[in-house]
């Protein structure tokens, strides 16, 4: 029998009734082929690999990570809270120390859901790795994370989630979004005042293969973690950069995410995009879990894998390079923002949010408090076509006194001032999570 270096549990949940429509690329076949393909290849008769199924997420645990308007259940099924229990679930088998490492193999994905949540955008509700992060924080005590995104999309809600927070690296490897949605995750792109340098995007050109995703995780992203030093590293694992993929422009192969992860060594994973249904899931599935494993991946290969067809033009060899030391000075040197706002003042920024699922667009007003002694007081004014003007008000995990006066303050105006259809408030301090 062969037995696992590291013990690992898999969580599984197709979601057979929820779909965005019998023949979307984001339906439950996608997991039902790799199901298939782990029985036919003995997964479970590995000593060591263990499956176990998905909790169910909470109201509470949705609400310590979104705004959900105009509430949870209106924005959300049963299919996407045992999604996101799916996550949470990986953690804690790994937390409990049940296990050394994680795969929830879910859906729906999350990573294009943001901190407000009007509706579906990028086949995404709620955000399946932030909820769990936010559970592992609030349960475990754990502060520093990363995240690092393999996803060909650039995971805009993730970072969007994490742009105000020093404590969570959030490391996205995607397309180019000069050539793919959501049309963001440039390089400049580095977080917000309070922990500016703390989202780290490396866009990769069209056609990139193995070795350009090779060089850009042996060269910028371990070098980065090495310096942050995260407790936990979490694998937002889209598998839509597979060479098959019908939505996406990449040369990866279930050969390179299975490097990958072995380099990355991720604590971790959640799966995201990856639409190649057959030609790419069942293996670069099985790939990433024999890596996490530390069971030997060499024998996996998709049918019609051909390493001559799939070498890298030197053009893109070189653009990824040179890459890197845009990124890794953006990460050790970060910009400082221009105008900033004395400390204890709010700084503000609209957005313009479209929802490309659900048709829906909405207007946000985000501040966040420059703070020296913590991550600062964040609060959201929000409408959009579906819900009216709505706040959201929250404490981060650390509030100084400064932050949660503040807070308390702006909350009684708000509810004074009678103008919200819907007040939420998430108190990291005191964790509680409710709509005032």
């Amino acid at each position: 029998m062969i037995k696992a270096k590291n013990s690992m549990g898999l969580i599984f949940f197709p979601a057979f009734d929820w779909a965005i429509s019998p023949t979307h690329p984001e339906r439950e076949e996608r997991l039902l082929y790799t199901q298939d393909q782990l029985k036919e290849e003995g997964i479970f008769d590995i000593d060591g690999l263990m499956e176990f199924k998905p909790d169910i997420a909470t109201e509470e645990d949705v609400m310590r990570c979104h705004f959900c308007f105009p509430d949870v259940a209106t924005v959300t099924t049963e299919s996407h809270m045992i999604s996101a229990g799916g996550a949470i679930k990986a953690a804690r088998i790994v937390m409990d120390g049940t296990v050394d490492k994680s795969f929830a193999l879910v859906r729906p994905p999350g990573h294009h859901a943001m901190k407000s949540v009007h509706g579906n955008r990028g086949f995404c509700n709620i955000n399946n790795e932030a909820i769990m992060i936010e559970y592992i924080r609030d349960h475990y005590g754990t502060r520093k994370i990363a995240v690092v995104d393999t996803d060909c999309h650039h995971g805009d809600g993730s970072q969007d989630i994490y742009w105000n927070d020093p404590d969570v690296l959030y490391i996205s490897i995607h397309q180019d979004g000069r050539t793919l949605y959501p049309g963001s995750g440039h390089v400049n792109e580095l977080g917000g005042p309070n922990a500016v340098g703390k989202t780290i995007n490396i866009p990769l050109p069209p056609e990139t293969c193995d070795e350009g995703f090779l060089y850009a995780i042996d060269e910028i992203v371990l070098p980065i973690l090495s310096d942050f030093k995260p407790e936990i590293i979490v694998n937002s694992a889209g598998q839509d950069n597979h060479y098959t993929d019908p939505i996406t422009n990449m040369n990866f192969s279930a050969q390179g995410y299975a490097l990958l992860n072995e380099k990355l060594n991720p604590d971790i994973a959640v799966l995201e995009g990856g639409y190649s249904i057959q030609g790419a899931l069942p293996y670069v599935n099985l790939g990433i879990i024999l890596a996490m494993a530390g069971v030997d991946y060499s024998h996996v290969r998709e049918p019609d894998y051909n390493k001559s067809s799939l070498r890298q033009d030197p053009r893109i060899s070189d653009y990824i390079k040179k890459l890197k030391d845009v990124v890794l000075q953006a990460y050790h040197n970060p910009p400082e923002y221009d105008d900033l706002p004395p400390y204890g003042q709010f700084m503000t920024r609209k957005k313009n949010i479209f929802y490309d699922t659900d048709g829906i667009r909405e207007t946000q007003i985000e501040s966040i408090m420059r703070c020296k002694e913590c991550s600062g007081l964040y609060s959201l004014e929000t409408y959009s076509t579906v819900c009216s003007l709505s706040l959201g008000i929250e404490f981060p995990i650390g509030a100084c006194k400064s932050c949660i006066k503040e807070g308390v303050k702006l909350l009684n105006s708000a509810k004074k001032s009678g103008k919200y259809n819907t007040i939420q408030v998430i108190d990291r301090v005191k964790k509680e999570y409710y709509r005032a």
